[in-house]
């Protein structure tokens, strides 16, 4: 990523004073780059050390291209002056923040990290400033904006350059605030290093994402590091619910805003009234109270709604204007989005990809439905192969019917992925398998009466990928033009229920 400057040139002896510059006293940047491809005239070349390439290998090219210098993890045998430092993934990241301007120091600025709940609670927190009147940046998996204009994001948190960019054009643009979602991957590869938040949010941690950090141990001791980039009278919000919560209260010696359902807490939340399409919470902070209505459903919001709302209390909001800016919000894309035609029984999209993750939306929906519960769902091929078999597992568990069907297969053999998720259950003939997504949806949907629910689980609103040079398709258009072609035939008064048959034989993985 190419970052160019927002202030005048940085001297790498000054803002790095324990590096080593070898061919020169100094080194002064206007601009840098972490790929030596994209490297321009005048760049600073960052030699980044990732899983995948070693950037010290290919400094000839960036150099070639018209790099002047390089920042390196060692000294290197070229001409060119090179700056020596321990990581050079850290000194990246604070270097495109020094260039951007230091932006997040312009900002109130808000980091949000955990397993679940990220982008929930981001897209409160941004619903949450606006009803106050508040210009607010948001990072987030859904979207990006400087305030001004949103796009489509790609990825959770960008890289640290492409960060720096999007945070310099929201204090350009006069943004109050600044909410940014942070991922584990990006906490352990330095993306936000150089950014200081007002307040850190910890929504939860549950085990997940272990193919990339190893133990639960590594990959909580990451998640925390969030709290490393707190501003000296900066705040913490962290769920006392939550199990993790003892290890980063142990360990966290900063302000921190506690808040919960069920342990005590500063701010609390007690559910009065549930429905398919709404709740009502109370949301108490001291002796002050104030009523939520949402129209989004189940525990798991609530505690998104209370992780926003502390964070709308750190930054002076009175608890009114934080449960307007909460009750604003009707539906998030993935997030237990329904799908409604007409049909006399609830269709949801959710992006839930793990098992906790698969968990929490199906108790969530057993929380509000009168019938069964069908589940469509599936595991990446990218993803963590050990969480296969306990996706199976909560699908048994928790589903009346489950419909095991691919999820961003990217070419691995769909049925290998099939039988990985059947170890997790106890009676494998008990699951439907159809490896087409799309066949896989409109088969749960047929199956679907009065008073039950289907859940469509793993991408949300993100078209699936290509399976052996088939296109994607968005779950939701697929529900939706089920719906409107062939449910709203059927007269579902008269039509009797479907016997399903789980004896048919689970197709073989070659």
């Amino acid at each position: 990523m190419h970052t160019a400057t927002g202030v005048s040139r940085v001297s790498l002896r000054e803002f790095f004073p324990h590096s080593h510059i070898f061919g020169s006293p100094d080194i002064r940047v206007a601009s840098c780059c972490d790929e030596a491809r994209r490297c321009r005239p005048g760049d600073l070349y960052v030699a980044v050390t990732t899983a995948d390439d070693d950037g010290h290998e290919t400094v000839d090219e960036a150099l070639r291209r018209g790099a002047d210098a390089v920042l390196a993890e060692r000294q290197l045998p070229i001409a060119a002056p090179v700056c020596v430092v321990p990581d050079s993934r850290e000194a990246y990241g604070r270097l495109c923040q020094r260039l951007a301007g230091d932006p997040s120091g312009q900002m109130r600025t808000v980091g949000i990290t955990g397993t679940n709940g990220k982008t929930t609670t981001a897209w409160l927190l941004d619903s949450i400033f606006r009803t106050a009147g508040v210009r607010n940046g948001l990072i987030s998996s859904l979207a990006h904006s400087d305030g001004l204009d949103r796009t489509a994001a790609c990825r959770t948190t960008p890289p640290a350059g492409e960060l720096a960019s999007w945070l310099g054009r929201m204090a350009e643009h006069d943004c109050g605030t600044a909410v940014v979602e942070v991922s584990s991957r990006a906490l352990a590869e330095r993306r936000t290093a150089g950014v200081e938040f007002d307040v850190a949010v910890l929504t939860n941690v549950r085990r997940d994402h272990l193919d990339y950090h190893g133990t639960i141990f590594n990959y909580r001791r990451i998640k925390s590091r969030l709290f490393e980039h707190l501003k000296p009278d900066g705040a913490a919000v962290v769920n006392a619910d939550d199990a993790a919560s003892k290890f980063v209260l142990r360990n966290l010696h900063r302000p921190v805003l506690t808040v919960g359902m069920h342990a005590p807490a500063e701010l609390t939340a007690t559910v009065v009234e549930r429905h398919p399409c709404e709740q009502t919470f109370l949301l108490t902070a001291g002796d002050e109270t104030a009523a939520v209505q949402t129209r989004m459903f189940g525990d798991h919001h609530v505690y998104n709604c209370l992780g926003a709302a502390a964070v709308g209390l750190l930054m002076g909001l009175d608890l009114t204007t934080v449960a307007r800016g909460l009750e604003a919000v009707t539906m998030i894309p993935g997030r237990l989005e329904p799908v409604v035609a007409g049909q006399p029984f609830g269709v949801y999209i959710d992006a839930a990809h793990s098992p906790d993750a698969l968990s929490v939306a199906l108790r969530s929906l057993r929380q509000v439905t009168s019938g069964r519960v069908i589940c469509v769902y599936g595991a990446a091929a990218h993803g963590d192969p050990s969480q296969r078999p306990l996706l199976g597992r909560v699908a048994e568990r928790m589903a009346h019917l489950g419909v095991i069907t691919s999820d961003r297969a990217r070419g691995q053999e769909p049925l290998q992925i099939v039988h990985d998720i059947l170890d997790g259950y106890d009676r494998p003939a008990r699951a439907h398998v159809l490896p087409g997504r799309v066949e896989a949806i409109r088969w749960a949907l047929s199956q679907a009466r009065p008073g039950d629910a289907v859940l469509i689980a793993g991408k949300g609103g993100q078209p699936s990928q290509a399976v052996r040079s088939q296109p994607g398709a968005d779950d939701r258009l697929v529900a939706r033009q089920w719906l409107y072609e062939v449910g709203s035939h059927i007269d579902y008064e008269e039509e009797q229920p479907r016997v399903i048959s789980f004896a048919s034989r689970v197709p073989q993985a070659n």
